[in-house]
């Protein structure tokens, strides 16, 4: 059941009705029609796995007590359970055939021939979310910042919430668990502002990201076929479809979750505004790479031991977040590039220099070096994200190539309009309201009625196709 569906529009207007005019009197009953129709939700997308997603519940719900055991030995067993139970989840689903695979081209490499046994079944979807879910919660409970919940119906609104169980934002327990357990009653107010931002994560979504799907597809197919214009056009295409893409999935996922009364954490914060990578790691994807930060990088000692454990540390970081895309070689180039961006920051200690403030704070436009530096981080992600779009690193590699090789054989091109020319008009539209809302993400709920009608009537039009999200693959 897709977002930009209307069968989800139907879902979500009954479930509201229910949630609000039936069982608004019992907190308990509005948890247990959240979690009923969380798992219903779950079930359109492939029933067989309800059972894993429950079974995964259930373990990091019981494994809970144990970490909160004084006995700091019988805790960190039930920490180590939890570890192996999700990560062998995501292991026997996810990697198992990957790494099959790998090993029976190294064996062959030795002249060793192998037939291992692959497993025919379909990646469940959202598990690399729900699974962290759990395991973020067993680790706040070891590290004293989490309470073992008795309530098991909570516990499982907390980590199946149907807004954010199959691509995130990934919430953290002591976030969401407090707002599970809080008797919620209607506000106007938020439940407007969860409209507004559903409506602008559809635009994002079904106008901006799938428009420029049907251009990034032709270019990426006919690349060698193309001048080199051509191909840094369809690159930029696609830093803003799996832009407009996942963070209008992550703005439906907030708004709705807000006509249920619930405040999720926010996913993205204007990334293509970024002076630095370090600077874009902190507005893209937040609730992932804040993840990876808090429960990986720093518990392997983060920059706290010297520059050598800094720069391990930040290539292991950047390579399992690449990896937990997705099990193929391309995914681990992508974040292998990544860490090497970061790398020059990261050694003069420049890595948070823009960890605050916004670019042009108190500016209308950037001053002529924040332009420069946008335009370069930009270019680099840009050029990383080909990696992440290709179907395996020698596609990467050729498109890139290509390109570079285009644009030294003809670079009177420069002055030619380039396929995929048209993919401005969904672009700058996006990019301008970012820049609008770049210092109060809040600011759209002041935007003049008739830019929401606008809107509306843009996502009508296009509404329907029923195009998957980029990220329900993860």
């Amino acid at each position: 059941m897709l977002f930009n569906s209307y069968k989800f529009l139907f879902f979500l207007a009954a479930v509201f009705c229910c949630y609000w005019f039936v069982f608004n009197k019992s907190l308990r009953k509005q948890n247990i029609l959240i979690l009923a129709t969380s798992y219903f939700f779950y079930g359109c997308w492939s029933y067989k796995f309800l059972g894993l997603l429950a079974l995964s519940t259930l373990l990091d719900f019981a494994y809970g007590f144990g970490v909160a055991s004084p006995n700091r030995t019988k805790a960190k067993t039930f920490l180590w359970l939890s570890i192996i139970n999700n990560l062998g989840i995501l292991g026997v689903f996810k990697y198992y055939n990957f790494f099959a695979t790998q090993f029976q081209l190294l064996f062959e490499s030795l002249g060793i021939h192998t037939n291992p046994v692959l497993l025919h079944v379909f990646l469940p979807v959202g598990i690399s979310f729900y699974t962290f879910h759990g395991m973020s919660y067993v680790f706040d409970i070891y590290r004293g910042k989490q309470q073992a919940v008795t309530d098991f119906i909570a516990y499982g609104v907390f980590v199946s919430f149907f807004p954010l169980l199959v691509a995130g934002p990934i919430e953290r327990a002591g976030h969401l668990l407090p707002q599970v357990r809080r008797k919620r009653t209607f506000n106007y107010t938020q439940a407007v502002e969860g409209c507004r931002l559903m409506l602008w994560g559809m635009f994002k979504k079904v106008v901006v990201a799938d428009n420029l799907a049907t251009i990034v597809n032709t270019i990426f197919v006919n690349y060698r076929h193309e001048t080199g214009l051509t191909l840094l056009v369809g690159a930029i295409a696609f830093s803003f479809q799996i832009y407009g893409d996942f963070s209008g999935y992550s703005d439906i996922a907030i708004g709705t979750a807000k006509l249920f009364g619930f405040e999720l954490l926010s996913n993205f914060k204007y990334p293509y505004f970024s002076r630095d990578i370090a600077e874009f790691w902190r507005r893209w994807h937040i609730s992932l790479s804040s993840w990876f930060r808090d429960y990986l990088y720093i518990p392997l000692g983060g920059s706290r031991q010297g520059k050598a454990k800094a720069v391990l540390n930040t290539f292991v970081i950047f390579l399992v977040s690449g990896f937990w895309h997705g099990a193929d070689w391309k995914y681990i180039a992508w974040g292998g590039i990544h860490a090497c961006l970061f790398l020059p920051l990261l050694l003069l200690n420049r890595n948070r220099q823009h960890a605050s403030a916004v670019v042009a704070q108190d500016r209308s436009l950037p001053t002529l070096r924040e332009l420069l530096q946008m335009v370069a981080t930009f270019g680099c992600v840009t050029l990383a994200w080909v990696y992440f779009r290709a179907p395996n690193i020698r596609f990467a590699n050729d498109y890139l190539r290509y390109m570079g090789a285009s644009f030294v054989r003809h670079p009177d091109q420069l002055l030619t309009v380039p396929v995929g020319a048209i993919s401005i008009i969904y672009i700058l539209p996006l990019v301008a309201a970012d820049w609008w809302l770049r210092r109060d993400e809040r600011a759209l709920r002041k935007a003049n009625m008739a830019v929401y009608i606008l809107i509306g009537f843009l996502v009508y039009i296009n509404f329907g196709t029923n195009n998957t999200f980029i990220y329900f693959q993860f």
